[in-house]
């Protein structure tokens, strides 16, 4: 009976100290809970987060900075931009994109900003269709009046007899070396005798994507060459071009690759069908990735300086501010560098790849011409 006895009280003491230790843990619980929710509503004051995807996508503003005016109240210095939607149903909006407020916390004429900035309905029944001069298309648009005017003032330059019966001047000398450039090292290497034909496309892919580089490195602007839509269209520009300059040749060595056996015909030949879309695709992935990266690791290292400021104090965001400063000017001559070399790279893949379409035909042509 005593063993019976000490046993159920053994079992009562256990019973008794998981009920408490479990009432202790859950109301440690919840006062966890209650700490990060006031923890999360305290942290509001900066999100990197946000900085750093309104930097690197598209809006409808060019923001270039925000401050605390003596009301108390965050005023931004931006440039808005006109929105254009039309619905069936409601037919065609258009207003200023000044309306939605700065946090894009207005409704206007029921439409608003969804989280990732796109303009909605309020109304999920109305279709609508945002056809809006967004940064990334007007910075596009400017990119382009640049190039052209660029390239027309210097063909008049050439046609006015400079850089022909005298040197060159200005900026007539920056574009006759980037051009000699593209030409000799680029386009001659791997086009042979059909340099002529592709050259124009080969300076305009390489002048665009330069512009738009380093456009986009001047604080406020787009980061339009770190746009997937951008980099996907000129991507599949140049996989017409690839195609339309392929011949029976270039086929033939992708479904019957000669010296081959049998066998591995079977593996190599999807490979090979593969890789006719996996080059435009790897142009697309090389230079959005590249774009963004840089642009994403400058706002990390400024970002740096308020999060150190606002998590230890002000104190550790003055200190750290020298170090995150440096960086960020060392990573932003870097992106500089960067900006030439990518529109270098995009420029001779393409020509490589262009280059390996009619390669058949190029060697054909050489054998033909030394065995006259």
């Amino acid at each position: 009976m005593s063993a019976k006895s000490i046993k159920s009280l053994l079992v009562a003491v256990l019973s008794t100290f998981l009920v408490l230790f479990s009432a202790n843990v859950k109301a440690q619980h919840e006062e966890h809970k209650t700490a990060e929710a006031h923890h999360e509503a305290k942290e509001e004051g900066f999100n990197a987060k946000k900085v750093i995807f309104g930097h690197i996508m598209d809006a409808h503003e060019f923001h270039f900075l925000s401050y605390k005016g003596s009301d108390g109240e965050h005023h931004a210095i931006s440039i808005p931009l006109p929105v254009i939607l039309y619905s069936p149903q409601k037919g065609l909006t258009t207003f200023n994109a000044s309306k939605f407020g700065h946090h894009g916390e207005n409704e206007v004429e029921g439409y608003k900003l969804n989280e990732d900035g796109k303009v909605i309905s309020v109304d999920p029944s109305v279709v609508v269709y945002d056809f809006s001069l967004t940064r990334n298309v007007v910075q596009m648009l400017l990119a382009l009046t640049l190039l052209c005017w660029l390239m027309i003032s210097v063909a008049k330059a050439y046609g006015k007899g400079q850089g022909v019966t005298s040197a060159p001047k200005g900026k007539q000398n920056l574009v006759e070396v980037l051009v000699a450039f593209v030409r000799d090292e680029v386009a001659k290497p791997n086009l042979g005798h059909k340099v002529n034909k592709y050259l124009p496309y080969l300076l305009t892919v390489f002048f665009f994507i330069l512009i738009n580089n380093v456009i986009g490195l001047i604080p406020g602007t787009a980061n339009v060459t770190g746009n997937i839509a951008f980099t996907a269209i000129l991507g599949v520009i140049s996989f017409v071009v690839i195609m339309a300059s392929s011949n029976g040749h270039y086929w033939g060595h992708i479904f019957n690759p000669p010296g081959v056996p049998l066998g591995v015909k079977f593996i190599l030949v999807p490979v090979e069908f593969l890789s006719v879309f996996i080059k435009p695709f790897a142009l697309i992935i090389r230079l959005f990735a590249n774009m963004v990266a840089g642009h994403i690791i400058i706002i990390c290292l400024i970002s740096m300086i308020f999060i150190f400021a606002e998590k230890i104090n002000g104190g550790a965001g003055w200190g750290v501010s020298p170090v995150s400063l440096a960086f960020t000017i060392f990573i932003y001559f870097i992106e500089v560098l960067v900006a030439f070399l990518q529109a270098f790279i995009f420029t001779m893949l393409t020509a490589v790849f262009i280059g390996q379409a009619f390669e058949g035909e190029h060697h054909g042509e050489e054998g033909a011409a030394a065995h006259h």
